[in-house]
C-alpha cells in the first residue's frame, strides 16, 4: 500500500459508520528508497541510536470504546508534539501496524496523557500488545472525549481527530484540542532517552 493508499484507509476509518467485531489494522508498508541493487542511505540501527540521544516526554493516548469494542483503547507514545496555537492542535506518531489505532480512529478522539516520573511500569504496560492494558488502571473520563484520563499523570489533553498523514511507516496524527488541563499535583516529567527512562535532576 502506497502513501495515497494509507491516507485513504485513515480516511475509510474516519468517515465510516462504528461496526462491531475486529479492525484490521493497516498493512505493513512496502517503502523504499533505494532499489534493491542500492545500499541503503542510512543504517536503522544507526538511525535509532543516533535519535535515541533526543530526550522526549513520554506519554499514553487513549480512547474511548468504540461501537463494538469492549474495553478502551490505548498506547505508549513517545512521539507526540504541540503543533499550532489558533486553532489550538497537537500531533503524535503512530506505527502504521499498530493494532490500537484503528480503534482510536473509530472513536473519533482520545486523550493525551503525559506521564510523571515514577509511570515508567505504566508506560510499560501500555507498552505491550495484545494485552489488557487497564486491567489495576485508575482514570475517569476526559471531560469532552469520555477517553480514559489516568490518575497521576501529570498533564492531560483531551482531543478531536482533525486529520490524518502519511508519514512513512507511520501516521501523522493531528487532534483538535477541546479541553487540557495538569495533575491534582505538580509533578516532574517521565522522560526517555538512549533507551531506558529518565527524569529531570532536582
Amino acid at each position: 500500500m502506497g502513501h495515497a493508499g494509507a491516507a485513504a484507509a485513515a480516511v475509510r476509518y474516519l468517515r465510516s459508520a462504528p461496526a462491531p467485531g475486529p479492525v484490521e489494522a493497516l498493512p505493513r508498508p512496502e517503502l523504499r528508497c533505494v532499489r534493491a541493487d542500492e545500499r541503503a542511505p542510512v543504517d536503522q540501527t544507526e538511525f535509532r541510536r543516533v535519535l535515541g540521544n533526543f530526550a522526549t516526554g513520554v506519554t499514553v493516548v487513549t480512547a474511548p470504546a468504540a461501537e463494538g469494542d469492549s474495553t478502551p483503547a490505548g498506547f505508549a507514545c513517545q512521539s507526540f508534539s504541540s503543533l499550532s496555537l489558533d486553532p489550538p492542535l497537537i500531533c503524535f506518531m503512530v506505527g502504521r501496524t499498530s493494532t490500537s489505532w484503528p480503534r482510536i480512529a473509530r472513536a473519533g478522539v482520545f486523550c493525551v496523557n503525559v506521564l510523571g516520573a515514577g509511570q515508567g511500569e505504566l508506560c510499560r504496560a501500555f507498552a505491550v500488545s495484545g494485552a489488557d492494558k487497564f486491567a489495576g488502571v485508575r482514570y475517569d473520563a476526559a471531560p469532552v472525549s469520555g477517553a480514559p484520563r489516568l490518575a497521576g499523570a501529570a498533564a492531560w489533553i483531551d482531543c478531536a481527530i482533525h486529520a490524518v498523514h502519511t508519514g512513512g511507516d507511520h501516521l501523522i496524527v493531528v487532534g483538535r484540542v477541546n479541553a487540557l488541563g495538569t495533575g491534582e499535583s505538580p509533578v516532574g516529567p517521565l522522560l526517555f532517552h538512549q533507551g531506558r527512562f529518565a527524569q529531570l535532576d532536582g
